[in-house]
């Protein structure tokens, strides 16, 4: 699954993870922390919406 931010569009793809960010490849979405910022605009999880 990906996850893409409404703001500005940037996509987490679960397989890919975000390494940069400390989040291994394969991670769920679910799985990702809650503080979990989008390192592009900064607005958090519940801004991103199922691609």
């Amino acid at each position: 699954m990906k996850y893409v931010c409404s703001i500005c569009g940037w996509t987490y793809d679960e397989a890919e993870g975000y390494p940069e960010g400390g989040i291994a490849p394969g991670t769920k979405w679910e799985d990702v922390p809650e503080d979990f910022t989008c390192p592009i605009c900064s607005v958090g999880k519940d801004q991103f919406a199922a691609e």
